[in-house]
This record gives structure tokens, C-alpha cells and sequence, in this order.
């Protein structure tokens, strides 16, 4: 087996090898670092100037399209090295990577002679003064919350004895392919703080070996099943920790989803935060439970990968993501606060800019609203160069950079690293800062207990622990530090089989989360569950019952693991792409779990593993069938990889590889028209499927999602009914891609230099749109069918406490934050050791001489000199402990009035009063339709009831006050509490 996947040279979609370019330039030659991170020094950005927009708009699109035509041409050609390098000791350029960079380059080049041709050299040549995101100085330090204070005072004690170099190489990975593992950091040998493993990813790991593909999160999402959430991280985190890996990163929960078209929707639970926030947190639980720090990704807005980072698609600077401050609070903001609220060790910042500024250097959403109202404890990552300037990331709240590279790929440039030494050395990092950085990252460390020599023991040389694999190769001997010119082997590759055995096979749990998540959605006449006996209606003359099963999505096409990353859709589909997927360990199509399961003494099956029906296929493929299966699908994933004229982004929400026209002529062929259609789909999201849905014979739809490697076997249990249809949507399906609005379309041409993404639409994304427009879905959000019947009654709402406008008071800090010594050192001290060999593009700590250190005045940023108030929804893990005292308990009875056992999801709705106005601005208040505050899945046998208790705190209650900048519940007016089975299936409701 080739890693050609594990050769790729991005992770969490890096950036192309281009050459130097000049928006890249520093306000002096000291540090490599932009002056202000709530301020881009890019030196060609764009004006607000809507008519220079329209112009760019219009002629970006017709180049922009015509570059996205191009790549689709070929990427028709199926080259089997697209997306990554066969051998990482070629050019590491961007054409090494995707040969149609050429194109890129052409594109690009013909856009700036445009520009400069048009007198619209502006773009290149002005950038705005200020982003739109206000300045928060300085970072909160950690150590402030009880549930951390004894991991801060031994962090403390550890990080007094570090030298300024050691702290400095706790923050700073080595470099990309440096390490075994996709993100590394340096050690501090003098204290034994090892280095850390940090390794992808939500779905399972990544160019890892013998480990599991779990199903992805949007099938997590749609099982609804907390229990399943938990016991997903739990095993993710096991495995994560027998393979040496010290931080998963992984759940992620952003993108949300606003977009169903979004390339990563698939990796986070769903476009609702309260089912984003509850799955992440069952997760991230799981996984700390199991000893491996989690990772929250990514932080935030980064709903689509077009234009999400800089260059990708040659412009000089990542998409903005504009956005209001209550839509950040209660849509994207809220699973973050989950997750904080669980004690997730780690949050990832995402490529985008947030208000025009990188969210990886934005002040106010790193230290304002994360450290100081979320009250994280834990350490802030950047997402694989997501960093664009160096002391002004770490001032805006950057704890530690992956995967260490600066500006460009590979190029031992670190925009920490020995700059961040020399920061520290002058002046410019004052060393409270730094200090806080490597405190949190120890802290973290011990939280988890990976101090723990037993369970934890230390990498090489030190001892035998660290990963037991590489990314980079398959053989069991390799590099041990493969992007270096270093050329020292040693067993990297151990083959350790983390996946369970017996009942503790963690296959059986991916089962059972697959089947739970696969949402049965049509069934008319009950057609399904099947026998495995087939059926009476038979019409071969031999007395088998005759099934058809139709397309590619059934088979096993070219294997799991034939593309990088999954980076195409051939066979059936398991998993989306991108640094998201991982390397199946088996893939069982849905063709063989169905042959196996079907007694053939009385069942023939015969299949057509392909989307193409031959003009003259004979009678007994189509017409003879008494029964036909067909299976669909449409694949998305990062935007670093593409597939077929799909850069990531879906272009649409149509079924991909012909599968509308396929569900067509299955329908009017199986058995001559006259016999029963299944149709199953496996997306990543939803899909369009107006154009077959009504026809006569579609019986049955079910939309699987994406059901990791035991997906033929999650499905025959659902189809058969070994087990109950308990999937329910974790999104809306609609009847077209218009209807889920404005804010729902990807941007796919850009419409500046630095493109502009206004969210509009504000709390109206998926249902709520929806709901507020009246717009009829073909299956609406928590929808979804079982084998069994229930009946809701019964409903009260019992108040545990009154009414108040706010919350009560911020709580001061549980505890002090760790103090040091604000002493600089001496620059001697950070000189590279006598003697000492540097590898080639490895990131180190140390400096070459002390003629570097030289003093002046650092140009910080506007509003550094300016102490913020702390926010009043702050004060613990997750906000105002205040926020989580429980107001009402709903309780409802759900009763199974069906024939057999089953499970369903009692699902509570709020509809907030009307007519709030907002003291603090004047502003009416307007209010979704309803939205989603608790849910519980509920197995019932035939006849059995349960009353079924839903508890409501005050976040539940309340709305994000922009003037007050804090979480308010009206006082008067009438809540709407309703219950049901979905968004639009609520039949009791009681009023508070």
C-alpha cells in the first residue's frame, strides 16, 4: 500500500509554495510580525468602494469562472497524482502540488495585467487602516477557574525552571513533515516537558494505521443520541492515545453550516448550535476522558472554502466573514461555549478574517471573548498557517503556532520560533505574555495527566513513548525527520492495532452510530423494513424474489483509500475529504452487506455497480426485477483538494455522477415500471431530489449520510429492521438551493481583493430561514421516520426560577493566575548551543547571535495601552456561571402506540415574546420562529410510555444584548414551549 495521501503537503488546507510576495512586509526588521493584529498590514488590500467592488466583481467573475471551467476540464482527466507529491524529495513548488497551477498563475497574472491595465492598480497598492473588530488588550492569563487550579500551580512550578528557548519551543511547532505527526512541537528537555504530537482529526486519524474510520460528524448529529456522542469520543480518544498522540484535533464545530453547500459541513453535527454544542461537548468529554486533549475548530465563521485563506485561488488575502455581535453570540458562537464549558484543553482558530481582521490575530474574538467571557483555560492553536503576523498574534491571544512554517510552506521561517525569542529579548513580547502562553499549553498538559510516566511515557530519547507512526510513510522504517535533510532512520512505524477487539471492537460502536444516524425520510405503504426472505410478489417464474441494485455508490469502486484524503467520489461514499477524512481500516459497501443478508434460497440479487444503464441491458437486469435498490450520492471536503470541478465547496445540491437521471431510469425500467423503488443516498448534506422523489414507485428514501467503514452493515440493520429508523435530519432539506435564502449561497467569485462575506441574514440560517419565510422544505430539520409510532401528550412547564433581566453578577476568579518573573533574560542564553547541527527548514528557538536583540519602540497595536473591562457574561468555563441555572422544567410523555420497539427523539422548542425592545439600544428584538433548546432520544417498547424531562436555564432564555454585551431574558411577554418529533411536528405546547 503507497501513502500517497500521507505525502500530501497540506494539512487543514495549506498554503500553496509560491514565491515571496510583498503584502507580506513588517513594520521593522526585528520581527517578522505585523504591528497590529485588530489591524492587516497587507499592503494591497481593498478600499470600501462599492463601485470598484461591482467592477472587480464583474471581471473576477468572468476570470474566475473561466479558471473554475479550466480546473474542471482537468480534473476530468482523472490524474491519479492530483492533490498530492509521489515523492517529497521533489520541488516542493506549487506545481509539485496541483499541476493546474499553471492555470492559477495564468489566472492571477492576467488579472494583475488587467488591474494594471485598467488604472485599477489600486487594489494592489491601498489597504484600510483598521479591521472592523475593536481592540481587547491584554490576554486574559489563565489559572482563574477551580477545575484547573491544581494543573496551573504544578504548571507554575514547572514553567519557573524553563528557559526563555524552552518556552519558546513549547509554543512553536517544528514544521511541517519536521515529525512524525502533522503537528509537532519543540520540547523542554531541561524540566522533561516532551514534545508534543498533535494529529488529525473529527472523523478518526489521520495517516494513521490499524485505527478506526468512525462515521462523520453529521452522522454523529443525526443519531441525536448523547450517550452515542460520548461513547464516539471516548473511543476516538483511546485510540488517539495508543498511537502516542498527545492532542486530536478534533471535534470540530465550524463550520456550522449556513451554507448547505459548505465543503466541511460534514465534519461538525449540524446547522443548529444547540445540537452542535451538546454533540460537541459529549465528544470533547469522551475523548479527556480517555486522557488526549481535544480540540474545539475552527474559531470562527469559516463557513466555506472558497477564498478561505490567502493565495489558495491567488488572491493575497483569506475571505472576511462580517458578522454582527448577536449572531456571533447565538448561532457560531454558542457550541464554542459548549465546548469551553466541558474543559477542552484546546481551540483552534480558523483562515479567515472575522471583521476583517485574521481571526487568528483578532484581539476581541481571542482575548475578549474567548479567555476572558468564555473563561478558556486552555491553549489557542492556529490552524496550519493560519497565522498572518507574529507579536501581534501572540498579544491578540495566539498560544502556540502549527505547524510552526511562517508566511509560506516549508520554509523554516517561523513567524514564532527564534522571532518570538528575540520579541521576548527586546522588549516587544513583554514576557507576562509568553509566560501565559507556555503556562496554558503545561497546564493542558497536566489537566489531562499526560505527566503521568506510565500512562505517558516520554518520546525518544528520553524514553519509548511519543507516535508510533508516521505520517509521511507506510514502511516500517523511515525518516524520523522526513522534511528535513536529515537522513536518520529508525522503526517509525510500530503497526500498533488500536481498534478494539470483542465486544470492545470499536467497529461495533461505528455500527451502531451509523445506523443510528441514517435517517429514513419516505416509506410509503411500509415497504420497509424488507424480509430477508424477500417477498410474496414475486415475479420470476423460478420462485426467487428478484432485487436490483443499482449504482456506483453500492460497490467498492477502486478501494477506501484510492484518492489523498478521500479527495474523490468513487464507489461508495464513507467519508468527505480533506484533513477531516482518515485512511480506512475496511469499507463495507452497501452490495455486500445486502447480498449476505438476503437468504438466497429465496432472494436473487443482482447488481449494477455502475451509474450507467446500458442502452441494451438485457430484460433480466431491470425489467424482471420485483424490487430495486438504487444508491447516490454527492461528495465535498477541503478546499485544498478538488474533485471533478468540486473545489471543496459543493457547486450545488444536486445528486453528483448523474444519480437524478439513475434514480429515473431505475424507476421506469424496475420491472417494467410496475415495481418498488429504494432509493438511498449517501452526502455530506443535504441533496435536491425534486426531480425523482414523487414518482409512483419511489417507496422508500433514505438518506445515510456518511457512514464511515461499516456502512453496508449499518444499513442492512436499518433496512432489514434488525434495528429501529431512529436517524433524524441534523438539517433542512429543501427543494432548491434558492431556498435557503441570500445567506445561504456560497460565495464562488470573489468580490474584492480581500472578498467580503456579509452575514445578512443574521440568526436566519436552515430551519429558522426557513420558518421566518414560510418556505415549505421537502423534509424539515429534526425530521425524520421510524418503524414504530409515537404519541406525544401531556406537556407542563414548571418554573425553578423567576424571571430576572440579567444574570447575576460576574463571579470573581476561583483562583489567582500563576505569577512569574518579568526579568528579561540574557541574550546569551538563547544562542544556539556550540556545536549544535540545524536541520534544513526545522524551526528552533535559538538566535545566531546577540546582534540580532536590538531596542526600539514596537508600533503595538491601536488600543494596547487600554485594559478592557471584563465582561459581565463572563466569570467561569463557558460564561456567567449564571448562564446554566436551570428556569423551567418541561416535561412531556412520549408513548410508543406502534407494534414494536423503537427509538425517537423528543425535541423542545422555544418561541421567544414578542415586542421586546432592548432598554440599552431602543431595538426590537426580533425572534426566530422557534429554536431548538433540548432534545432526548427515548427507546420505548410496544405500548410503554415515559415522561420525559427537558430542563431550560436562563442562555436557553435569552437573546444577546449588542448595547449591554451581555445575555438578557425578557420579562414580559409569553414564552411558547413546544415538544415534538421535528422543527414543524410539535403538537403540545404549554405557555410561560
Amino acid at each position: 500500500m503507497t501513502r500517497t495521501s500521507g505525502l500530501s503537503p497540506t494539512r487543514e488546507g495549506l498554503l500553496h509554495d509560491r514565491g515571496g510576495s510583498p503584502q507580506h512586509q513588517f513594520h521593522d526588521d526585528i520581527h517578522r510580525s505585523s504591528a497590529e493584529s485588530d489591524r492587516r498590514l497587507d499592503q494591497f488590500e481593498l478600499h470600501d468602494n462599492r463601485q470598484k467592488q461591482g467592477l472587480f466583481a464583474n471581471w473576477a467573475q468572468r476570470w474566475f469562472g473561466n479558471y473554475h471551467a479550466a480546473q474542471h476540464n482537468y480534473k476530468d482527466r482523472n490524474d491519479p497524482g492530483r492533490g498530492s507529491i509521489a515523492d517529497k524529495h521533489k520541488s516542493r513548488g506549487c506545481c509539485s502540488r496541483y499541476k493546474v497551477c499553471f492555470i492559477t498563475t495564468g489566472v492571477v497574472l492576467a488579472l494583475f495585467l488587467l488591474l494594471s491595465g485598467s488604472g485599477a492598480f489600486w487594489v494592489y497598492k491601498t489597504a484600510p487602516k483598521d479591521g472592523q473588530s475593536p481592540p481587547w488588550y491584554p490576554s486574559p492569563r489563565g489559572g482563574t477557574v477551580e477545575s484547573w487550579q491544581e494543573s496551573y500551580k504544578r504548571a507554575e512550578v514547572l514553567v519557573r525552571k524553563m528557559t526563555l528557548v524552552e518556552k519558546v519551543n513549547v509554543t512553536s511547532g517544528t514544521g511541517w513533515s519536521q515529525d512524525l505527526c502533522v503537528g509537532n512541537t519543540g520540547p523542554a528537555n531541561g524540566v522533561g516537558f516532551p514534545a508534543l504530537c498533535l494529529q488529525d482529526g473529527p472523523l478518526g486519524l489521520r495517516f494513521a494505521d490499524h485505527s478506526t474510520a468512525f462515521p462523520a460528524g453529521i452522522t454523529v448529529g443525526a443519531t441525536w443520541n448523547k450517550d452515542l456522542m460520548y461513547q464516539k469520543g471516548k473511543a476516538h480518544g483511546l485510540e488517539t492515545k495508543l498511537k502516542g498522540i498527545n492532542v486530536l484535533l478534533g471535534p470540530s464545530m465550524g463550520p456550522l453550516g449556513k451554507m448547505p453547500a459548505g465543503g466541511r459541513n460534514w465534519e461538525g453535527f449540524g446547522p443548529d448550535p444547540v445540537l452542535q454544542g451538546v454533540a460537541a461537548s459529549k465528544e470533547i468529554k469522551g475523548i479527556q476522558d480517555s486522557g488526549v486533549m481535544a480540540t474545539a475548530k475552527h474559531l470562527i465563521a469559516n463557513e466555506q472554502e472558497h477564498f478561505r485563506q490567502s493565495f489558495e485561488w491567488g488572491l493575497p488575502n483569506a475571505l472576511s466573514s462580517n458578522i454582527d455581535d448577536r449572531t456571533l453570540h447565538e448561532l457560531y458562537l454558542w457550541p464554542f461555549a459548549e465546548s469551553v464549558r466541558a474543559g477542552v484543553a484546546s481551540v483552534m482558530c480558523s483562515y479567515n478574517l472575522v471583521n476583517n481582521s485574521y481571526a487568528c490575530g483578532n484581539s476581541k474574538l481571542m482575548n475578549g471573548i474567548l479567555k476572558d467571557e468564555l473563561g478558556f483555560q486552555g491553549f489557542v492553536q492556529s490552524d496550519w498557517l493560519a497565522q498572518r503576523s507574529g507579536v501581534a498574534s501572540a498579544l491578540a491571544g495566539l498560544d502556540m503556532t502549527m505547524p510552526g512554517d511562517g508566511l509560506k510552506w516549508e520554509d523554516g521561517d517561523s513567524l514564532f520560533g527564534p522571532r518570538l525569542t528575540e520579541a521576548a529579548l527586546n522588549g516587544s513580547l513583554p514576557m507576562e505574555r509568553l509566560n501565559d502562553m507556555v503556562t496554558r499549553v503545561v497546564a493542558a498538559w497536566y489537566q489531562l495527566k499526560q505527566d503521568n510516566g506510565t500512562q505517558w511515557p516520554p518520546p525518544p530519547p528520553q524514553g519509548k513513548g511519543g507516535p508510533n507512526f508516521s505520517s509521511f510513510t507506510n514502511d516500517k522504517v523511515g525518516l524520523i525527520h522526513p522534511g528535513s535533510d536529515d537522513k536518520t532512520k529508525a522503526e517509525v512505524n510500530k503497526f500498533v492495532d488500536v481498534q478494539g477487539k470483542g465486544k470492545d471492537s470499536h467497529g461495533r460502536l461505528a455500527k451502531q452510530i451509523a445506523s443510528e444516524g441514517t435517517v429514513l425520510v419516505k416509506n410509503d405503504g411500509g415497504i420497509l423494513p424488507l424480509s430477508k426472505k424477500g417477498s410474496s410478489k414475486k415475479r420470476d417464474a423460478s420462485g426467487k424474489f428478484r432485487v436490483g441494485v443499482f449504482g456506483e455508490d453500492a460497490g467498492p469502486g477502486d478501494g477506501p483509500n484510492a484518492c489523498p484524503d478521500r479527495s474523490c467520489n468513487q464507489g461508495t461514499l464513507g467519508s468527505g475529504w480533506g484533513s477531516g477524512a482518515a485512511d480506512f481500516p475496511y469499507l463495507i459497501p452497501p452490495i455486500d452487506a445486502l447480498q449476505s443478508a438476503f437468504d438466497a434460497e429465496s432472494v436473487e440479487v443482482t447488481p449494477l455497480l455502475s451509474n450507467d444503464i446500458p442502452v441494451k441491458a438485457p430484460s433480466s437486469l431491470l425489467h424482471d426485477q420485483d424490487l430495486c435498490i438504487v444508491f447516490v450520492n454527492s461528495d465535498a471536503g477541503e478546499g485544498f483538494l478538488s474533485w471533478n470541478g468540486v473545489r471543496g465547496d459543493r457547486n450545488d445540491l444536486f445528486i453528483q455522477k448523474g444519480g437524478d437521471k439513475l434514480v429515473e431510469k431505475v424507476s421506469h425500467g424496475c420491472g417494467k415500471g410496475k415495481s418498488d423503488i429504494i432509493v438511498v443516498v449517501h452526502a455530506v448534506g443535504p441533496v435536491i431530489v425534486e426531480s425523482w422523489i414523487d414518482l409512483p414507485n419511489v417507496k422508500a428514501v433514505i438518506l445515510a449520510n456518511l457512514p464511515g467503514q461499516e456502512s453496508g452493515h449499518a444499513l442492512a440493520d436499518v433496512i432489514f429492521g434488525d434495528v429501529d429508523a431512529s436517524g433524524r435530519l441534523p438539517y433542512t432539506v429543501g427543494r432548491s438551493l434558492s431556498d435557503y435564502g441570500p445567506g445561504g449561497q456560497i460565495l464562488y467569485y470573489p468580490n474584492g481583493v480581500v472578498p467580503q462575506q456579509d452575514f445578512k441574514e443574521r440568526l436566519y440560517i436552515d430551519y429558522r430561514h426557513f420558518d421566518k419565510h414560510d418556505i415549505a422544505p421537502r423534509y424539515e430539520f429534526g425530521f425524520g421516520l421510524s418503524y414504530t409510532t409515537f404519541e406525544f401528550s401531556n406537556l407542563t412547564v414548571t418554573e425553578k426560577k423567576p424571571r430576572s433581566a440579567l444574570p447575576a453578577p460576574r463571579p470573581d476568579a476561583q483562583a489567582a493566575p500563576p505569577t512569574y518573573s518579568m526579568d528579561i533574560p540574557d541574550p546569551s542564553t538563547a544562542l544556539f548551543p556550540q556545536g549544535f547541527r540545524k536541520l534544513n527548514n526545522r524551526i528552533y528557538p535559538y538566535i545566531s547571535s546577540t546582534s540580532q536583540i536590538k531596542h526600539g519602540r514596537y508600533p503595538y497595536p491601536k488600543g494596547f495601552d487600554q485594559s478592557q473591562p471584563p465582561s459581565p457574561a463572563g466569570g467561569a468555563e463557558g460564561g456567567n456561571p449564571d448562564l446554566y441555572t436551570p428556569h423551567l422544567s418541561v416535561r412531556v410523555t412520549l408513548k410508543n402506540t406502534g407494534s414494536r420497539k423503537g427509538k425517537q427523539v423528543v425535541q423542545v422548542y422555544v418561541s421567544f415574546p414578542d415586542g421586546i425592545i432592548d432598554a440599552s439600544t431602543g431595538d426590537e428584538i426580533d425572534f426566530p420562529v422557534r429554536q431548538l433548546r433540548g432534545f432526548e432520544k427515548i427507546e420505548l417498547e410496544a405500548g410503554k410510555s415515559q415522561d420525559v424531562e427537558i430542563v431550560l436555564t436562563r442562555k436557553d432564555l435569552s437573546y444577546w444584548s449588542r448595547g449591554l454585551g451581555n445575555w438578557v431574558m425578557p420579562t414580559e411577554g409569553k414564552f411558547t414551549i413546544r415538544a415534538g418529533a421535528s422543527s414543524r411536528d410539535l403538537p403540545v405546547s404549554a405557555a410561560w
